[in-house]
């Protein structure tokens, strides 16, 4: 059967550096890894676990004395470790504070070629994208390095960042991703509650779904993945878990982890299920069967006793993509139909 295309195609859009076209930002993120800058054991433990990304944070894992140091560390670790496999990332601090800028210039001068992405914190309007754009673009021209390569990767964690989060999606062709920050954006509204992630007392739905709902439309919007933020009770892995599966559910990405042994949960939760991948498969090897020629270039048809159309096709592309990037192999094969 023909190849069918991946979801996961090359971004464009506006802004001051042109979307490279040899970058794929619809990278594996399933699991994303949290490793504080300044801990070079944690540094080198990171490189050997499964996760899809690992992002070294200069931000709240970094002690405010510690982060000068931190970013020198990180720039040694991406350029001397073993990241193979893994989509690297470096949390800068949010432009509020003085580090921001030379986080920025001293990684990205320092490692840029050896880094996928920037992930920016506490985002709240477009423009805070706009200028990480422009003096990226800027090391990228002084540095030699491909303009627009490296991707920004957007965290929400206030009431102003959701309110903008559709502005923020189109800031620039480099962004990737937009993630919820639970713990900050909790704090910023004033929610009654201590455990990250965790459903506030005294209210019986799901006190997260419009933000995240909120999050993955902007993302879907323009082509970008939605990530779920951290679950720090990080000893109660079926509180993981739960949380981990209703973003699956809604058609998030991916999940961070904080712990060695959140890796294999977000890995297994934002994947489809084999049944489920082998299904998707069918769908499209079927699909493409029957609108073709010798299929009698028909718009819908049947599958077993499901009707196919365009619509499931839609829909199968999305799992099949997201086990494909998993490296899912099939183990069902579509047989053509005797005449």
């Amino acid at each position: 059967m023909t190849a069918h295309p991946s979801p996961t195609t090359t971004l464009a859009g506006s802004g001051s550096a042109a979307a490279s076209s040899s970058v794929n930002r619809l990278r594996p993120r399933r699991s994303c890894l949290a490793v504080p800058g300044s801990n070079p054991r944690f540094l080198e433990k990171a490189q050997g676990l499964a996760a899809d990304q690992v992002f070294l944070d200069l931000e709240d894992a970094c002690a405010p004395l510690a982060k000068p140091e931190a970013r020198h560390t990180i720039v040694k670790f991406l350029n001397e470790g073993d990241w193979t496999g893994k989509t690297r990332v470096v949390r800068v601090n949010d432009w509020t504070t003085h580090w921001t800028y030379r986080d920025v210039v001293t990684v990205v001068e320092g490692a840029g070629q050896n880094l996928d992405c920037i992930m920016l914190p506490k985002v709240q309007d477009a423009q805070q994208i706009v200028a990480l754009d422009l003096l990226l673009t800027q090391i990228e021209k002084t540095m030699g390095f491909e303009v627009g390569k490296i991707g920004i990767e957007a965290q929400i964690e206030n009431a102003q960042g959701l309110n903008n989060v559709n502005a923020i999606a189109t800031a620039s062709p480099r962004v990737e991703t937009i993630i919820f920050g639970p713990a900050d954006f909790m704090a910023s509204i004033n929610m009654k509650s201590l455990v990250v992630g965790e459903q506030p007392p005294g209210y019986d739905a799901d006190a997260y779904h419009y933000i995240l709902m909120r999050i993955l439309m902007a993302a879907r919007a323009n082509n970008l993945q939605a990530i779920d933020g951290p679950y720090l009770q990080i000893r109660n892995p079926e509180g993981y878990k739960a949380v981990a599966r209703r973003a699956a559910a809604l058609g998030f990405d991916g999940k961070w982890v904080l712990h060695p042994d959140q890796v294999a949960a977000a890995n297994e939760i934002f994947s489809p299920s084999q049944e489920d991948f082998d299904h998707a498969e069918l769908i499209l090897d079927a699909y493409d069967y029957y609108t073709s020629e010798a299929g009698g270039k028909k718009g819908s048809a049947m599958l077993g006793d499901e009707m196919i159309d365009e619509a499931s096709r839609k829909m199968a592309l999305v799992i099949s993509g997201k086990g494909r990037a998993a490296g899912m192999q099939r183990t069902s094969k579509f047989e053509i139909p005797e005449a």
